[in-house]
């Protein structure tokens, strides 16, 4: 896949949302061209799909949930042929890989039979999303690490959060939406439980790059073949600011465990430009960039 596109809110807004600027803007992370945004995928059984198996519409998707059958069922000769022409350690890697996809799809199956067995109304419920939020990021977390595994893509993008997004997160005891609780109004109380949320997401985060530094790939890991951008377009969400923002450039080879700060109003697209150099996609411009960020340690910090 050229791309993969995920958010955990894939209901879109429509008009003008902040600054004047389209809320397509705030639907989506990523675009096939200036005027062409890329749809965001939520449900992790048509992520996974999507990865390794036909989608199809909801109907053939309820019939596939109830054959309790692993995709890999149908390939089950062709890697027992594989498995005999490849020595011990592709082996142990091929085993470990059918494992981590087994897993998936395990815990795919777990969420669909317990939203069948919800005592809820009877609602317009997507298919295999759990209703915990640590839960539905974690699924998705593990199909980009199975996806990169797979190498069946190296480009992902993930919307933890929507802008506007007024979700709560009762399994860490905050209540209120996520919007409201941004606007603090500089109450000390509500900034503590809003970076308590901060914590609790980049934890979530953390997590993810756990998993892909503990997966060989060559003579690395699946990390060190990466390059993650991890942040949002605001610094304090209470002002809208858009400047001062706290970004995260982890993975790749980038001698990490240093703050950098730059000059006040410096493009953010100028660290975009940097991140593609790393990446061996280099372009001239984008957006309103104007250089590239030094993202090595500064000597002497």
């Amino acid at each position: 896949l050229p791309s993969l596109e995920l958010a955990l809110d894939v209901t879109y807004l429509a008009g003008n949302c902040e600054n004047g600027y389209s809320c397509a803007y705030m639907n989506t992370l990523s675009w096939s061209s200036e005027t062409t945004p890329n749809p965001t995928e939520g449900n992790p059984r048509i992520v996974f799909e999507r990865l390794f198996g036909d989608g199809g519409s909801s109907a053939a998707r309820v019939a596939q949930a109830r054959e309790n059958r692993s995709v890999l069922d149908s390939v089950n000769s062709e890697l027992a042929r594989l498995l005999q022409s490849v020595g011990p350690s592709d082996r142990t890697t091929i085993g470990d890989y059918v494992d981590s996809v087994r897993e998936v799809e395990r815990r795919i199956q777990t969420a669909e039979r317990n939203a069948a067995a919800s005592e809820l109304p009877d609602l317009e419920r997507p298919m295999a999303i759990p209703d915990r939020f640590d839960e539905h990021v974690n699924l998705l977390f593990d199909l980009v690490a199975l996806a990169f595994q797979a190498d069946i893509t190296r480009v992902v993008t993930f919307m933890l959060g929507r802008e506007l997004n007024f979700r709560t997160y009762p399994e860490i005891g905050i209540t209120e939406g996520h919007h409201g609780l941004s606007h603090h109004g500089d109450d000390a109380a509500k900034m503590a439980r809003y970076a308590k949320l901060g914590t609790y997401q980049a934890e979530l985060f953390a997590r993810f790059l756990d998993k892909l530094r503990s997966a060989g790939d060559g003579d690395g890991t699946l990390l060190d073949r990466s390059l993650f951008l991890y942040g949002a377009g605001l610094s304090n969400p209470n002002l809208h600011a858009h400047m001062d923002l706290p970004l995260l450039v982890v993975g790749g080879g980038v001698n990490g465990g240093k703050h950098l700060k730059f000059p006040l109003e410096t493009p953010m697209t100028n660290l975009l430009l940097s991140v593609l150099d790393r990446s061996g996609v280099p372009a001239e411009t984008l957006g309103d960039s104007t250089g590239r960020l030094d993202i090595e340690p500064v000597s002497g910090v």
